[in-house]
């Protein structure tokens, strides 16, 4: 399918999806929100990772404010935007059955951040920044954000960043446990998809649990997790994954994982 607002393209098994507004840093429009929900809806049955990153010299600068002409693009009730579009898209990605790689070239500013922590495993550019700059125009950071930093964080460092919305090195956030890793800009892009390849090839149901079981961890107590482990280990032994793995690992070779059942 083609889009205005994002170019997708499968290499191998990976969805790589890119914002694709070079020419406004990648700000977020009512037509990118609309189209990145109908990429992650209409995932092809052989991808078995997404990933995300930016066009130009940017990842994304946040959700645009202005129309072409220079007029306001916003509803009086902002909360609008939010209920009808960024939740959702949030949630879809939240809950999408495979692995999200986010790649960060560039600034990631307000609902940019947001999207760009929302990944898995998220890569970033030596010379990326972040930014929560919503508290410069009297708004609230949105998106999920203030659920994701707070728990990733802690609430001193989650309130620095958004009441004084100063920009903050990839390194920094690397450092807080926030982002995985560091590339330098003219490898990030490979890096990244060789990441993606290597999940999109991994054991799929496997990894579909993983990621369920730490969503679930950051608000279950630990006997439930107990349980959630117990059942989610059930579910893969009667996997061909796990049968795949056992011949591979008793043979000494690679696993040759298929596509989950």
């Amino acid at each position: 399918m083609i889009y205005e607002t994002i170019l997708t393209d499968e290499v191998g098994a990976v969805l790589r999806i890119t914002l694709n507004r070079p020419d406004v840093l990648n700000a977020i429009s009512t037509l990118m929100l609309k189209e990145l929900d109908a990429a992650l809806s209409e995932l092809p049955q052989q991808v078995g990772c997404v990933l995300i990153t930016g066009q130009g010299r940017a990842f994304c600068s946040g959700h645009d404010l202005v129309n072409p002409d220079g007029s306001p693009d916003l509803p009086q009730d902002l909360g609008l935007i939010i209920e009808t579009w960024y939740n959702p898209l949030m949630t879809k990605l939240r809950a999408l059955p495979i692995p999200v790689v986010v790649a960060v070239n560039g600034i990631a500013a307000g609902a940019g951040c947001s999207l760009a922590l929302a990944g898995d495993i998220i890569l970033a550019a030596e010379s990326a920044s972040f930014l929560l700059a919503f508290v410069k125009i009297g708004l609230v950071p949105d998106a999920g954000i203030t659920w994701a930093l707070t728990r990733a964080v802690g609430p001193a460092r989650t309130l620095e960043l958004m009441m004084l919305g100063d920009p903050v090195s990839a390194q920094s956030l690397v450092d807080w446990g926030l982002l995985n890793r560091l590339v330098p800009d003219g490898a990030l892009q490979d890096e990244a998809l060789a990441i993606a390849t290597r999940l999109a090839n991994g054991p799929r149901l496997a990894l579909t649990l993983m990621r369920s079981a730490v969503h679930a961890a950051m608000e279950k107590s630990y006997a439930e997790m107990l349980d959630v482990e117990r059942h989610n280990q059930s579910v893969a032994g009667r996997h061909p994954d796990f049968a795949e793995g056992m011949k591979a690992f008793l043979g000494k070779r690679p696993a040759r994982f298929g596509h989950p059942s």
